[in-house]
């Protein structure tokens, strides 16, 4: 398989760089499941942006710089909402269908969500993300000199170090030098053999890494997949400990992991607490909070909502939008109102029951604006890459801008890079493993470590628990690093493996920041130090 540009990961930024290249050069799409299924599919709220005149760089700025609690790069975000005109631009000529409002300067509706001063998110009613995919799908799959490898699972990325023969199927690379990367590894799932593709350019946009804890929004794709192979290849990561936990994910037994926009906070809708909080029920308790109310950002909300949970017992909280009519709910939450009213609720009459849940990775991948990481020829974009954008607290509906502007730069970059030579790669050895006897010891350490994980690294940590989960991730990567070397591969082996190689760059970052800064909130460290510092992890050279 030799492309031009293989690019792991279909979510927008994967497909934001192959619609970029693809008019010059010849791209792979490897997708781990169907093209729609990862988490920019899933986005409800929309994309921030500066498109009306009341609104200004500077505001959108500022606003991001105060989410991310003292850690945003300033200059990152400056270029990322210089740019976001142009993105959302860029979009509209591809035929994504905002929702549209005639009183509006560019025509399209604008909302507003937590930690925004001003209206600027432009969205597609309420499943912006759908929208977005779908309408860059269709380019895709129209494109000539793109070529979808739906259902294939990516192991490693091929670095320089790797052409001896050694590490092929060890897992860990034997860096010699300055190693540069020529391409991956990849298994079929459907037939379960490893091709091996070669890339002059490889680009790595995977997603975040959510399903290493219990509960989340995220698709079950979201397995860290991209920060753990770049890690493993030699790549820094930073900011690892910020996990963004959104407050309103739907509790319901039958509802898995279905999210409830921040755009109902941004229109109206209160936090309140439920009949089982006794007399206190229907008491709205965000104020008590923070002076914002539901308007502030998702980790004071969470945190927040987690604290009333704790202290109350309770399962839930109740979020309330049914002072809106009906009409205006049906136009902005289309689909929310749908699922609800499946599930037996009616937002127009009754409250919806909502906990937090684990939403975004805020770290990842230490990249430049361009998506280049450490390693020449490997590229990072989307949510797998850390640009310093969302320092300790993502502010919401920043992610689809970045996924946009930095996967139009990073194809600039791949676009202008002079030809090199690629060396012969080797073929995936399974010469020395057999069939793995007992599956069971995959599922069962799949289960323990997103438990401990939502036990012991959650929205409130402290060290010991910390500590605690180390030692327990310690004994996990020894059993599943055997797994890997004895057995041949299969789709679960290969998430378990990335998943708590990502729960170890999580918990070893959070273990690093002796304060609470933005997501991170530590009971042993509960002031935030005067200067901020991000946490950056580099792995051993071996």
């Amino acid at each position: 398989m030799k492309f031009d540009v293989a690019i792991v990961g279909s979510g927008l930024a994967g497909l934001s760089v192959a619609l970029h290249l693809a008019q010059t050069r010849t791209v792979a799409i490897i997708s781990k499941r169907a093209l729609l299924d990862g988490a920019s599919n899933w986005a409800q709220g929309g994309i921030a942006a500066v498109l009306d005149s009341a609104d200004s760089h500077d505001q959108h700025i500022a606003d991001t710089l105060i989410a991310g609690a003292g850690l945003c790069e300033e200059a990152a975000t400056r270029y990322i909402v210089e740019n976001g005109r142009a993105a959302i631009e860029w979009l509209i000529e591809q035929g994504v269908p905002f929702t549209r409002d005639a009183s509006a300067e560019m025509g399209f509706h604008l909302t507003r969500e937590g930690g925004h001063s001003q209206r600027r998110i432009i969205h597609a009613a309420d499943a912006t993300g759908h929208a977005v995919q779908v309408t860059l799908e269709q380019k895709v799959r129209a494109h000539p000199n793109i070529t979808l490898f739906e259902h294939h699972c990516a192991i490693d990325v091929i670095t320089s170090d790797k052409l001896t023969g050694k590490g092929v199927h060890s897992g860990a690379p034997h860096l010699v030098g300055q190693p540069r990367c020529y391409g991956l590894y990849v298994q079929d799932e459907q037939s379960g053999d490893v091709l091996t593709f070669e890339a002059e350019h490889t680009v790595l946009a995977t997603g975040g890494a959510g399903k290493v804890y219990l509960y989340t929004t995220n698709p079950d794709t979201a397995t860290g997949d991209g920060i753990a192979m770049a890690w493993r290849a030699g790549c820094r990561v930073s900011n690892m400990e910020f996990i963004q936990f959104h407050p309103t994910c739907l509790y319901h037994p039958y509802a898995k992991s279905f999210l409830i926009t921040e755009a109902i906070r941004g229109e109206g809708g209160l936090l309140k607490l439920p009949p089982e909080a006794g007399s206190a029920a229907g008491t709205r308790f965000m104020p008590a909070h923070d002076e914002r109310g539901e308007l502030a950002p998702r980790d004071v909300v969470a945190r927040a909502i987690d604290f009333e949970m704790k202290k109350r017992g309770l399962d839930y909280v109740h979020l309330d939008i049914s002072h809106q009519t009906p009409e205006f709910l049906m136009e902005h939450f289309p689909t929310i109102y749908a699922r609800c009213l499946e599930l037996g609720i009616d937002i127009t009459q009754q409250p919806i029951p909502v906990v937090p849940a684990v939403h975004f990775t805020c770290g990842g991948i230490v990249t430049d604006l361009a998506g280049r990481t450490d390693i020449p020829g490997l590229y990072a974009v989307g949510e797998t890459a850390c640009t310093g954008l969302h320092g300790a607290n993502r502010l919401a509906s920043n992610s689809l801008l970045e996924c946009v502007v930095i996967g139009r730069a990073c194809a600039h970059q791949i676009a202008a890079a002079p030809p090199g030579e690629s060396p012969v790669l080797p073929p995936w050895d399974e010469s020395r493993v057999t069939n793995a006897d007992e599956e069971v010891v995959i599922a069962h350490n799949w289960d323990e470590l997103r438990r401990f994980m939502w036990n012991y690294v959650g929205i409130v940590r402290t060290t010991k628990r910390l500590e605690r989960a180390q030692h327990r991730i310690k004994l996990l990567k020894e059993e599943i690093d055997e797994y890997y070397r004895n057995f041949r591969i299969t789709h679960d082996l290969l998430e378990l493996r990335n998943l708590v190689e990502v729960a170890s760059l999580i918990v070893n970052s959070a273990l690093s920041r002796h304060e609470s800064r933005g997501l991170h909130y530590s009971r042993d460290f509960p002031d935030t130090l005067p200067k901020a510092l991000p946490s950056v992890l580099t792995p051993e050279r071996r």
